[in-house]
């Protein structure tokens, strides 16, 4: 019997959810993404360091101003990087906007169409970038401008169904809720509840959302992501796509025991309910510990790796 891993290729496009290209050639996913966590940890890889010099160089041609040199410097590099993951997998890359952006349309609107703009430079087909955004509201928005000029977006560090659902009413191409990250909340604040299996919060978040984005003919993708073990994958198979770590993929590469299909689109839709209102996404975010927890942690450490980057990326002006 094949691999977990080849079983769920036949249900769910793998994504790579990794910066290292050797990983990415081992495993063989559809598409790869991105974060600053993991630009950071490929540039402390010595054999990466070129990307980080080559981004610095290019940087210094562009301004005289050392923050500004800086701040290039991390888009270059984060396209270079990009660029690389393009030329070993066939579907999408996704590249994320600065976390510090995340509460600013204009300016997230802004970055977005710098890093497209990158791409282009590198004669990269930008109808594979998928421009990373945090789900704020501010985030959708923009987003939904993106959206429109045709620039393809992944909504990231989605935590809440409003946000997936206000998501999916601007036309987003994808979202990224994360399920272990919901699990550890859960762990972290009810130690005493049994979360294994299918009584796992974060599995139980995606599958809702996937069966809603069915329901109502939706066309934004489903990709599962944030996975602490093989099991929570194994309950999302059949998930539009589940962006995975290296070492899962490996552990689902060593698994050859039968894999059953768990999500399945449904054949009757019904039409969507009126958009959500800003008053009513923010309301029920407030309502949502664990979401506005864990969406404010994980910009906030998007924003630390961000900074550490630029850090290193300082030593070689």
């Amino acid at each position: 019997m094949s691999s977990q891993l080849e079983q769920l290729k036949t249900m769910t496009t793998v994504v790579a959810d990794t910066g290292d290209f050797e990983a990415i050639d081992q495993y063989k996913p559809q598409d790869a993404t991105t974060n600053p966590s993991l630009l950071l940890n490929a540039i402390k890889i010595e054999k990466y360091r070129p990307l980080a010099v080559e981004a610095v160089a290019w940087a210094k041609q562009q301004t005289n101003d050392n923050a500004q040199v800086i701040s290039k410097a991390a888009d270059k590099l984060s396209v270079l990087i990009g660029a690389n993951l393009m030329a070993q997998v066939p579907g999408l890359v996704s590249t994320e906007v600065d976390a510090r952006l995340s509460f600013d349309t204009q300016a997230t609107i802004n970055k977005a169409l710098e890093l497209v703009a990158l791409y282009k430079e590198q004669d990269i087909d930008t109808s594979r970038v998928l421009i990373k955004v945090a789900s704020t509201w501010e985030g959708i928005q923009a987003a939904k401008v993106l959206e429109q000029q045709g620039i393809r977006c992944n909504l990231t560090l989605v935590f809440a169904f409003a946000q997936a659902r206000s998501c999916a009413e601007v036309g987003a191409y994808l979202i990224s809720p994360f399920v272990g990250r919901i699990l550890d909340w859960y762990k972290a604040n009810n130690a005493d509840t049994d979360f294994s299996g299918a009584n796992d919060p974060g599995v139980q978040s995606v599958t809702h959302i996937y069966d809603f984005f069915k329901k109502h003919d939706y066309k934004t993708i489903v990709m599962g992501a944030s996975f602490r073990n093989i099991n929570e994958i194994q309950l999302l198979a059949g998930c539009d796509r589940l962006t995975i770590s290296p070492g899962l993929l490996s552990e689902l590469a060593a698994t050859d025991a039968p894999l059953v299909r768990q999500l399945t689109p449904t054949t009757e839709t019904v039409a969507a309910p009126e958009p959500m209102s800003e008053q009513a996404f923010r309301w029920e975010m407030n309502q949502d510990a664990m979401a506005t927890d864990k969406l404010s942690q994980g910009i906030r450490q998007f924003a630390i790796d961000q900074e550490k980057l630029e850090a290193i990326l300082a030593e070689l002006v």
